[in-house]
């Protein structure tokens, strides 16, 4: 097992779990609509009623599968602790536990709507039912989770998509009302909720995750939030690049290997805290082939550092690798170029990773 693995394309990962959650959100809505809409019986004009049942249906499973994209690119992307363990049992991870809890509880909703689903005919209509009203409560676990972890919880854009969403549901439920035949009072109470809710959330959302500082009080691990913060309150001084000189660090973090994959390429991925003079995050990914003495001949590699104290993050490649020796060049927005080497020890029983980083301009 020489050496690293590193996620294909960092990049690709972050964003495909960004834009997979949002979708997964968006289609969520609209399939909650659809079931709200379906239940005071309209349709739309000139088309089947079936068809808007058909339509909620294929959302809902169109909604699950980009769900369960969203947890396996969080989980593959390694930048945060986020296992698959994280993606089943809600509240234990150590990252933003309570808001990608939410995340989970959503989605074990939804898996449990899918299993009886599945088992609809054994379970009889009543259990099912229950199950499936029950399910509905993922949307609004779904929309706390995406604005309490969602990195684009302060931009206007998400804003929009996730109090769009309510508008639409709380338009859905006045339908629903006025098509009801149940008494006044408790039509009035359902419409109460329905209004109060999205205000609270409006109120929570502009104390909690449009603020500064959310960050840190929703459970990032201070690791995770060193970069770019070092300087405290001066971190309008915050550098652009590392200085020009060499540095010698130590590391400390995790291996995993995954593959062979139906090209028979192995994925070896280290990610790991830089502590030192110079201190940081490291990635390393790797793909190759894997050889008979245990390594890995390597056909392509990621490589990320971000500094602290520094604003721009170090990308490129690996170009030297030899026994537990990996050699990187590595260059910022701005052209700033370094040349990183990193002497590891790797226990591959636990899969832990420590050695000492050095860096020099190129």
């Amino acid at each position: 097992m020489t050496l690293l693995a590193a996620a294909g394309n960092g990049k690709a990962l972050w964003y495909a779990t960004r834009g997979t959650g949002v979708v997964a959100l968006l289609l969520l809505t609209a399939a909650l609509v659809l079931g709200v809409l379906s239940s005071a019986r309209w349709r739309a004009p000139k088309l089947p009623r079936f068809v808007v049942g058909t339509l909620h249906r294929n959302l809902s499973l169109l909604a699950i599968a980009f769900v369960a994209v969203h947890v396996v690119t969080a989980v593959a992307d390694h930048f945060a602790p986020i296992g698959f363990r994280d993606g089943i049992v809600p509240f234990l991870s150590p990252y933003r536990p309570v808001w990608l809890g939410l995340g989970t509880v959503a989605f074990d909703l939804l898996l449990a709507l899918v299993v009886t689903s599945l088992l609809r005919a054994r379970l009889g209509i009543r259990l099912w039912r229950a199950v499936h009203w029950l399910a509905y409560a993922s949307w609004p676990v779904a929309l706390l989770h995406s604005l309490g972890t969602g990195s684009d919880a302060r931009f206007g854009w998400m804003g929009l998509i996730g109090f769009g969403s309510c508008v639409a549901v709380v338009l859905a439920i006045a339908f629903r009302l006025a098509r009801s035949a149940a008494p006044v009072g408790r039509r009035l109470a359902a419409a109460g909720a329905a209004i109060a809710v999205p205000l609270a959330l409006v109120a929570w959302y502009q104390t909690g995750p449009a603020r500064r500082g959310w960050a840190a009080r929703a459970g990032t691990p201070s690791v995770l939030l060193r970069r770019g913060t070092s300087l405290g309150a001066n971190a309008t001084a915050t550098a652009r690049s590392l200085p020009a000189s060499s540095f010698a660090s130590t590391l400390s973090g995790r291996l995993s290997q995954t593959g062979p994959d139906l090209n028979g390429l192995v994925r070896i991925n280290i990610v790991a805290a830089v502590r030192g003079r110079i201190g940081g995050r490291l990635r390393i990914t790797l793909w190759g082939q894997p050889s008979e003495d245990g390594g890995v001949a390597l056909t392509s590699s990621d490589v990320a550092f971000g500094a602290d104290g520094t604003t721009l993050a170090y990308v490129g490649r690996v170009v030297g690798l030899e026994g537990n020796r990996v050699d990187a060049q590595v260059a910022n927005a701005d052209g700033k170029k370094v040349d990183l080497s990193a002497d590891l020890q790797l226990n591959r029983a636990t899969g832990a990773v420590s050695g000492v980083l050095r860096g020099e301009a190129a």
